[in-house]
């Protein structure tokens, strides 16, 4: 949703009704039409007169194990077998053509299956009119007297009327008729369809008693029909061509000046009489799509909207023409739609076009039956919901009928036939939800400010001067009329005037005496026009003397109504005053109703957002707090981990100690040996006693014993060195030799040693950058107690930012060997012979830096 003052601008809303406007249910009535045959199962029986039962056949009955149970609907009125055609007109449409008279619209349409009868009970039969024609013929009955000449009213094509001066209907009628007189071939002539004529007794006639005489009237007829959700006009007059025939063009839906929707372009007809309407009807009806179907032979494929407008306009003040003011005219109508039947396809049997008529039926039924089912949550919830008219062309063109501009009537037709049962319920459904839907009930529209009664006053005052000739002695209208015409015909004949013969004395005497007594019955002719012009002269004079003092009268009450009239007119400016403001304010609360619904939203959201956080805080705490509680225990890991690692390293550093300190013992015992040995002097030089040295060794064992809490046996003799490969570093290359101070020196006979290097305790870039090798010493402690030296060997270069980088690419591995190991093999049998030490030399080959043997270490600048 948008803020205030971002994207567009809201629309601003029309006016409002008024929350305490009355409302009435939508009028639903049944009607139950006789079975086909006796032997047909009947499913429908009628309680009272607004009760009706359904029972399921005993096939469905056994079919579905007792589903379907007996329901029972209740209407306005329901219509048994035996109802006539004049009753249902009498209970349903009367009331609509009542209001039609009083300028107020109404709405009336026939639902129900496909074969329920609700074309006849539209339509009709001859003898038993339906619906339509009886309503035509009480509004001629009605207005009939009271009808202005045709073309007087002219619709203004935006589902308006317009008033037309006496001259230029004339001109029109005048036109029509000429165009009328041209003589059309018998196949373009019109006939009436007989089974049209007749449709209405006498007897059966009705008239509405509370007609306005002050007002003249003009009927207008249209007719449309709704196939496959578009409009096409019935009434249209289209050039036919048998060649490259056309398609009908489809109408759209328009909304005029006053929010009502109208079909753009329709014809509407101006009748005159019940009979042309009726010629009208028929000629739509012909055109309206009909087909054969499994259920009906003439089954209706579309909605028909059969529409009456009523046009009305006051006469002026002498009661003489009709007011030309287009603002003073009241247009009313009357639409009888006969809905299509809603029927199941596998039933029909319908394929190709025929299933897809069926299915755009169902569909605007269905949209329908939102509606109504949207309209009736809104007013028993109180909810706002939008309901969907302009899903289906139905619902768009009658929208403003159930916004409150006219009456709603529905009369469901009902085949008590066990066959169309479910479908039976499905309308029973629709029906029962339909009455509770509350129309606002249309209010009355002002009439002309006018006295009424002109119409009648006018005629009154005809008379009466009439009657006032015949009493002051004068010859009434009809004596006049009646001495004009005798002498009229008293005149004699103009005798022929031809002469042949000149000696002719008889004819032109004749030709004299005729003109005299045609001058003298003229005398005659201008005298009476002269007295009686003089007596109306006189009587004329005689009541605008009576006039004049009514006319004071009047021009007093005049006075006094003019000033009412500025009191009605600074009234009505007040109230004009205070609705715009009121629809200020409505706009005003309209956009602070917005406001606050995007503001709630906002807080919903950021609520929500908040909500979203908290959760993901809670989440991450307790994950925090599980880390915590995981690092917790690796730090314990590693500290017992650490913990082994140091008392492993302090007990290899006491073997280390105890190792040294038994070199140094052996050193020292044999440094004495060769003491002693040199000392004698007599004795041979390969020649040692034993006895006198078992002691000192004894005595040499048990001090390295007390020393040595793991005394190893002592070596006889040197150990002699095999022969050992030339390592690689005794090359000419410079070398940095990286020795570590964590490192321990060996005192054994072979030393690692590199020439040309530079030792470091700790790798720096000079140094690397002053040579081409790099070696690591690194010593770690082997799996038989033995300390073990690696020298991790590499190649130096330069990386493309100006640092150095080293490659290793090989490892040597030293280890030292005690040569008198119970755990070592010695080189010969004897015991006190001399050991071999073995030097071990494990080479790497040469790998990239991610490789298990090599890596590289780059250090930058």
């Amino acid at each position: 949703m948008q803020r205030p003052g971002k994207g567009k601008t809201p629309r601003r809303p029309g006016p409002k009704k008024a929350s305490n406007t009355e409302r009435d249910p939508v009028g639903v009535y049944c009607r139950i039409r006789p079975l086909g045959s006796e032997d047909e199962e009947c499913c429908v029986e009628m309680i009272s007169s607004t009760t009706i039962q359904l029972h399921a056949p005993d096939g469905l009955k056994a079919n579905r194990n007792g589903e379907y149970k007996e329901t029972q609907y209740s209407f306005k009125k329901v219509f048994g077998i035996n109802t006539t055609q004049l009753e249902l007109f009498e209970d349903v449409a009367k009331p609509l053509v009542e209001d039609l008279i009083h300028c107020k619209n109404g709405l009336l349409f026939t639902y129900g299956v496909t074969g329920s009868g609700k074309t006849f009970t539209m339509t009709g039969s001859p003898g038993e009119g339906g619906l339509l024609p009886r309503s035509l013929d009480m509004i001629f009955n009605s207005i009939g007297p009271f009808q202005a000449k045709r073309f007087v009213f002219k619709p203004d094509d935006k589902n308006g009327m317009e008033i037309q001066s006496q001259v230029d209907a004339l001109l029109e009628r005048q036109k029509r008729d000429s165009q009328q007189a041209v003589p059309k071939t018998p196949s373009s002539r019109q006939k009436p369809d007989p089974e049209f004529a007749d449709m209405i007794s006498p007897d059966e006639a009705c008239k509405s008693e509370n007609v306005d005489e002050d007002g003249c009237y003009g009927v207008f007829v249209s007719y449309i029909e709704i196939y496959n959700n578009y409009i096409y006009d019935l009434l249209e007059d289209a050039p036919y061509d048998p060649i490259r025939p056309k398609p009908p063009q489809s109408k759209i839906l328009r909304e005029d000046q006053n929010h009502n929707m109208y079909v753009a372009g329709c014809t509407e007809v101006e009748v005159k009489s019940t009979e042309e309407a009726f010629e009208v009807f028929w000629k739509g009806q012909k055109k309206r799509r009909i087909a054969n179907t499994q259920l009906n032979r003439e089954s209706s494929r579309s909605h028909s909207v059969f529409t009456i407008k009523l046009a009305q306009a006051p006469l002026d003040a002498d009661g003489d023409h009709i007011l030309q003011d287009k603002n003073q005219v009241n247009v009313s109508q009357l639409c009888l739609v006969d809905l299509a039947g809603s029927e199941r396809t596998n039933r029909t049997r319908a394929e190709g076009s025929r299933l897809r008529e069926a299915g755009n039926i169902n569909q605007s039924l269905m949209t329908l039956r939102t509606c109504i089912e949207v309209l009736r949550e809104n007013q028993m919830c109180g909810t706002n919901k939008m309901v969907p008219y302009r899903d289906s062309k139905v619902t768009h063109l009658f929208k403003n009928y159930f916004d409150g501009e006219g009456k709603v009537r529905m009369i469901v037709c009902v085949n008590p036939n066990a066959d169309d049962y479910e479908e039976t319920v499905l309308v029973m459904r629709f029906a029962e939800m339909t009455q509770e839907v509350e129309v606002a009930r249309p209010v009355d529209r002002p009439i002309c400010g006018l006295a009424p009664g002109r119409r009648h006053r006018n005629q009154a005052f005809r008379d009466e001067l009439s009657r006032r000739l015949e009493e002051r002695g004068g010859p009434s209208n009809a004596d006049d009329r009646v001495l004009m015409t005798q002498l009229i015909e008293s005149l004699p004949d103009l005798p022929t005037c031809e002469l042949v013969d000149p000696a002719d004395d008889q004819t032109l005497p004749r030709m004299i005496e005729v003109l005299e007594r045609r001058h003298q019955i003229r005398q005659m002719m201008t005298e009476q026009f002269n007295k009686t012009a003089n007596t109306v002269k006189s009587m004329l004079q005689q009541f605008d003397s009576q006039l004049s003092a009514k006319d004071y009268f009047l021009h007093d009450q005049q006075s006094k109504l003019n000033e009412k009239d500025k009191v009605i007119l600074s009234q009505k400016t007040e109230i004009e005053r205070l609705e715009k403001k009121s629809k200020t304010l409505e706009y005003k609360i309209d956009i602070l109703q917005k406001t606050t619904d995007m503001y709630e939203q906002d807080k919903r959201a950021l609520q929500q957002e908040l909500e979203t956080r908290e959760h993901r805080l809670q989440s991450e705490l307790s994950e925090r707090k599980r880390m915590e509680q995981r690092m917790q225990g690796a730090v314990t890991d590693t500290r017992l981990k650490w913990e082994k690692e140091c008392e492993r390293r302090v007990n290899a550093k006491q073997l280390e100690m105890q190792n040294k300190l038994w070199v140094k013992d052996e050193k020292l015992k044999q440094l004495k040996a060769i003491v002693t040995e040199s000392s004698s002097g007599g004795s041979a030089p390969t020649e040692r006693p034993e006895k006198p040295e078992r002691p000192s060794r004894e005595r040499d064992r048990n001090i390295q014993q007390k020393r040595s809490p793991s005394p190893s046996p002592l070596p006889k003799a040197l150990p002699v060195h095999p022969k050992h490969r030339r390592s690689h570093s005794a090359g000419g290359e410079k070398w940095v030799d990286h020795k570590p101070p964590s490192n321990l020196e060996l005192d054994t006979v072979m030393q690692p040693i590199i020439p040309n290097a530079i030792k470091v305790s700790t790798p720096s870039e000079k140094a690397l950058s002053k040579c081409h090798k790099y070696v690591l010493r690194h010593q770690e402690l082997a799996s038989d107690g033995e300390i073990e030296t690696k020298l991790i060997k590499g190649d130096v270069f330069k990386t493309r930012s100006g640092g150095q980088a080293v490659q290793f690419t090989d490892i040597e591995t030293l280890k030292q060997v005690c040569p008198l190991a119970p755990s070592r093999k010695r080189r010969s049998g004897s015991a006190e012979g001399p050991a071999e030490v073995e030097d071990i030399e494990n080479r790497a080959p040469a790998a990239s830096t991610n490789s298990s043997h090599g890596y590289q270490k780059r250090r930058k600048p």
